[in-house]
């Protein structure tokens, strides 16, 4: 399975628009957005995918999110979400709540751990989990997203 990994898209909808169209020629099967999503207007460009979101400090209209990422078929888990995917564990959030952050990567319950907030791209290993930032598609200095083999867990940074 191959799992695209994106964060703070800021509602940026060229390119959110850019980072689709290299994920489908890439033939992803899942994507995780890692909160800061900014506009309702994101979701309905990442509809040919199941999407499973976090929230992240920027996106305060939680009602107009839960509606518009529902009306594209996809989940929001609120400001942390987890999954099991091709039998890892997954836990993503913002890390916007430092300490919540803290807690998830150092727990060791987790496969792989992914986060945003930062807007830099970054990945490395705290005991046995794979903690990944995509980095983010809007206000960063060079715009990326990540991709994750699973269950191998081997992952890398994709340039815009």
């Amino acid at each position: 399975m191959l799992l695209a990994v994106i964060s703070d898209t800021h509602g940026h909808v060229g390119f959110t628009r850019e980072a689709a169209v290299m994920l489908e020629a890439m033939e992803v099967d899942r994507v995780i957005h890692c909160g800061d999503i900014g506009s309702m207007e994101i979701p309905p460009l990442l509809a040919r995918w199941p999407v499973d979101y976090v929230l992240g400090n920027v996106d305060r209209a939680t009602a107009a999110f839960e509606s518009a990422i529902a009306k594209a078929g996809h989940h929001l888990h609120g400001r942390f979400g987890s999954l099991e995917l091709d039998g890892r564990r997954i836990a993503f959030l913002h890390s916007d709540d430092e300490a919540l952050f803290r807690q998830t990567v150092t727990s060791n319950a987790w496969d792989l751990v992914c986060y945003g907030h930062t807007h830099k791209a970054e990945m490395h290993y705290e005991g046995k989990t794979l903690v990944l930032n995509p980095g983010a598609l809007f206000r960063a200095a060079r715009h990326s997203f990540a991709v994750v083999q699973l269950p191998q867990l081997e992952a890398t940074h994709i340039m815009l």
